[in-house]
């Protein structure tokens, strides 16, 4: 019997040194360094992919889904900032196929009025949200005027956290 005991215990050590260097790896795993190779169709009907993006200004692409409750009161917030935000490229992008939807999204916080922000869907094809690990929507990351990523964010930040870091780049 205390053979038995011994033997559950190394086989649940075992284990849970599995679970937790398996947990460990996914919670340290680096957004990628380059800019998402996105291919939307915006609100316009237009497709557009990173090489529309001004060179030497930097990015702030926010993987959103326009029903998501997180996602509109990151707008909400956000919203107030904008026009400090004309330098900055933002490029939001989600998965919802219905453009009715994503239009909905635009017009209620007047988003179309700046001329900075790109908003589209990426359709079924999840090549953005696989390429950021995304898990929950808002997802942000924030790209230098060198295209290099500069800080990311998959819990949405304290709008203060975002500017700051949004001046540093």
């Amino acid at each position: 019997m205390k053979i038995y005991i011994n033997i559950m215990k190394r086989i649940c050590l075992l284990l849970c040194l599995i679970v937790a260097a398996g947990c460990s790896q996914a919670q340290t795993m680096p957004a990628n360094s380059k800019i998402a190779p996105y291919h939307i169709l915006t609100t316009d009907s237009v497709y557009v992919t990173p090489a529309d993006l001004k060179k030497n200004k930097p990015v702030m692409v926010i993987y959103f889904s326009p029903d998501c409750s997180h996602c509109q009161h990151l707008m909400y917030d956000l919203k107030p900032e904008l026009d400090k935000l004309k330098g900055v490229q933002i490029v939001m992008i989600t998965f919802v196929n219905q453009l009715k939807a994503i239009q909905v999204f635009q017009r209620d916080f007047d988003l179309a009025k700046y001329h900075n922000i790109i908003i589209g869907t990426e359709g079924y094809t999840y090549v953005v949200q696989r390429y950021y690990h995304v898990q929950t929507t808002p997802y942000i990351a924030i790209y230098d005027k060198n295209g290099k990523l500069a800080q990311a964010y998959d819990k949405v930040p304290k709008i203060p956290v975002l500017m700051d870091a949004i001046k540093k780049v």
